[in-house]
């Protein structure tokens, strides 16, 4: 039996689910105090008790995103703020390889913000 976090992933038609679900693991092999719960229907990714980027999917077309939570505190020139004040994305073609380099960039400099205690931890 599937819990409701691993459900939201294997529901995913591919290439969308095999595309999540690397992300999946990048996040989570990026530090052990990284911790994945579901909030509002979609996977929530929290340094320390403090919610730190989600995975998500666009209404239509569906395409996966990274949304970075403390985005506006990060300059990176592929990190989208649309219009969010304080989060900003990073879209993904689920058709072609995962730039893990960059996500590794932008992943790197939230939890810096975190562990420097710019943002405040539980």
């Amino acid at each position: 039996m599937l819990n409701t976090i691993d459900s939201f992933y294997f529901k995913q038609p591919e290439p969308n689910q095999s595309c999540l679900l690397a992300l999946r693991d990048f996040i989570l092999q990026q530090d052990p105090l990284i911790t994945e719960t579901i909030k509002w229907g979609t996977p929530c990714f929290s340094y320390r008790n403090r919610m730190f980027c989600f995975l998500a999917l666009t209404k239509a077309p569906q395409v996966p995103y990274l949304l970075v939570v403390e985005g506006h505190l990060l300059q990176h020139p592929l990190l989208e703020i649309g219009k969010r004040k304080r989060m900003k994305t990073l879209s993904f073609d689920p058709k072609k390889d995962l730039p893990f380099a960059i996500v590794q960039e932008i992943l790197t400099a939230a939890l810096d913000l975190y562990r420097s205690g710019q943002i405040r931890t539980k």
